[in-house]
């Protein structure tokens, strides 16, 4: 029996031996890294119509081109009066024939351009989402659409970062008392001494923002209907994801 109690006293003194091995002694520091994520719906959409012609006369072309974006760019200002316009990208090359192929010893001839080419893009930024498939449809009866991307504006990102923020402070927050509990000390003997925003002391990663798989729609352009009408297309506008990664350094007291 005295045996079995000098074999129980050695081991319960062995395991506290461990137990203070393994609680930080005061002033031990402790890297936490965290992680804060939001998401908002978009509010936002860049839309990028474009013309273009062809004909032998290169004058005649431009001269379409011209026209018909002023009268796009009518339409849009009619309809989305708050909407951004940018032009964009105007072009002109020439088309030449296929190449045919040559006899032996025959050079072959200057090839000539057979027509003109000529085209241009607008770029609209609007936040009028509820009127934009009716906007788009009226639009394309003179103007294609060549791509529409749907983000966050200016407001509505800056109130998502303050969010992201006030998340990954938090999620900070609350690793440190978890793993102060783990590793036996009081959350309250935690002292933050160093916080690590975006990783710039090469702690972490920086933050980065997500879009849905709305984010991003791009149409293959059509040639425009000026006699008819044009259905209004169907968008989704989707959402955004803003994540942030901090690190934060614990001095435990």
């Amino acid at each position: 029996m005295t045996i079995r109690k000098s074999l129980l006293a050695a081991t319960l003194l062995l395991a506290s031996h461990a137990y203070a091995q393994t609680t930080p002694a005061a002033g031990t520091e402790v890297i936490v890294a965290a992680n804060g994520e939001v998401t908002a719906p978009n509010d936002q959409a860049v839309v990028t119509l474009a013309i273009e012609e062809q004909d032998k006369d290169k004058a005649a072309a431009a001269s379409r081109v011209n026209l018909k974006m002023k009268q796009g760019m009518d339409i849009l200002r009619k309809e989305d009066p708050a909407a951004t316009l940018k032009t964009q990208g105007y072009y002109t090359y020439p088309v030449y024939p296929e190449d045919r192929p040559q006899a032996p010893g025959v050079a072959p001839k200057p090839r000539q351009p057979t027509a003109w080419r000529v085209g241009q893009y607008l770029q609209v930024t609007t936040t009028s989402l509820e009127k934009l498939p009716k906007t788009v449809a009226t639009t394309q009866k003179v103007l294609t659409l060549n791509g529409i991307h749907f983000g966050l504006s200016r407001p509505a990102l800056k109130k998502l970062d303050e969010q992201r923020i006030a998340a990954s402070y938090q999620n900070l927050k609350d690793r440190i008392a978890a793993i102060s509990r783990a590793m036996g000390r009081n959350p309250a003997d935690a002292v933050l001494e160093t916080v690590d925003f975006e990783g710039s002391g090469n702690y972490a990663g920086g933050g980065s923002a997500r879009g849905g798989r709305s984010d991003m729609m791009m149409m293959k352009a059509a040639a425009p209907a000026q006699e008819m009408s044009v259905e209004e297309p169907s968008f989704e506008p989707g959402e955004t994801t803003l994540d942030m990664h901090l690190v934060g350094k614990v001095r435990f007291k």
